[in-house]
């Protein structure tokens, strides 16, 4: 809805590529050619390219910085060639403005941060789901179950703390490869150890007040104490750390991509968008700064949702 253009598909690059932000660009768009039969082998031909091709080049699309026109003729540039090209062959030129420039292939960053951020978001989602449902069953097994099983998995979370989880990370996406379930998979069961802190110590601290001892001796059951006892004083904590976990899967997700292992060629991402943008650091600024701006911009969002989730529902809190 934002944007309809594929944040592959590439332009002229000789004339199109590293444009700064801002800039305005003409599509001139030529005529189909109607003397072949639609039922021709080269018919065929041109339209399964178009289905292949289309979303990453369009051979009747020419893009230029500027045109002039005299006697029927548009004039442009092609590179150092001077091109003419008959009046009759154009069946269209519009105007395209260039939000933040292009890259090194003449493609809109715009389209690519856009379509860049949809990747970043599922990524973040999946990731935190997943982290979700092994803090919250993990942690009230722990709080629940047997001494000797709650020491067991307070070991095991205390040993995933103290071992940085990026190594690991970058060790599982080298042995098993770097696609899409990959990370998602990867980022998940790296960040369900501070849920599961809170939800055995929250639980663990439940289970001493009074008001649960008073609905165990009344005979509640325990998914009726789950329910009524257990999950109202939970969910606060466990949202805001959900806020918090999004946006650091988010900034772990760039992280891998700018070193060569998130999600490949197959997505855009801001990470490599970034690893990219250093090598024309010199010429083409934007391509580094606007991708970093937006990450940085992104993730103090989710951090100032975080805390005011947090002071909404814990008011005294300075």
């Amino acid at each position: 809805m934002i944007t309809r253009e594929h944040p592959d598909y590439q332009k002229n690059i000789s004339e199109i590529k590293l444009l700064p932000p801002f800039s305005i660009i003409y599509q001139i768009q030529l005529k189909s050619d109607d003397k072949l039969s639609a039922n021709s082998s080269e018919e065929k031909f041109l339209k399964l390219k178009e289905k292949v091709l289309l979303q990453e080049f369009d051979e009747k699309k020419i893009f230029v910085k500027y045109y002039s026109s005299e006697n029927n003729v548009y004039q442009y540039n092609q590179g150092e060639r001077n091109v003419n090209l008959s009046a009759d062959k154009v069946q269209s030129i519009n105007s395209q403005l260039l939000l933040f420039g292009t890259d090194e292939f003449g493609r809109d960053i715009f389209s690519r941060l856009i379509f860049g951020a949809r990747i970043s978001v599922f990524i973040g989602m999946m990731a935190v789901i997943i982290s979700l449902l092994l803090g919250l069953i993990l942690g009230y097994i722990a709080s629940t179950g047997s001494t000797i099983l709650s020491w067991l998995l307070n070991r095991l979370t205390d040993l995933f703390l103290s071992f940085p989880s990026i190594f690991l990370v970058i060790l599982v996406l080298a042995l098993f490869g770097n696609n899409l379930l990959s990370v998602i998979v990867v980022l998940g069961f790296s960040g369900w150890m501070s849920l599961y802190k809170i939800v055995s110590s929250e639980v663990a601290s439940v289970k001493q007040k009074d008001f649960f001892i008073t609905s165990q001796k009344i005979g509640l059951s325990s998914s009726e104490l789950l329910i009524r006892e257990i999950i109202p004083v939970i969910i606060i904590p466990v949202t805001v750390n959900l806020v918090f976990q999004f946006s650091n899967v988010i900034l772990a997700e760039s992280a891998l991509s700018f070193l060569g292992l998130g999600t490949g060629n197959e997505f855009p991402s801001w990470g490599s968008m970034i690893e990219k943008g250093q090598e024309y650091i010199t010429d083409a600024w934007w391509m580094i700064f606007i991708p970093g701006i937006v990450l940085v911009l992104t993730l103090l969002s989710f951090h100032n949702i975080a805390k005011e989730v947090n002071k909404f529902f814990n008011p005294n809190i300075s």
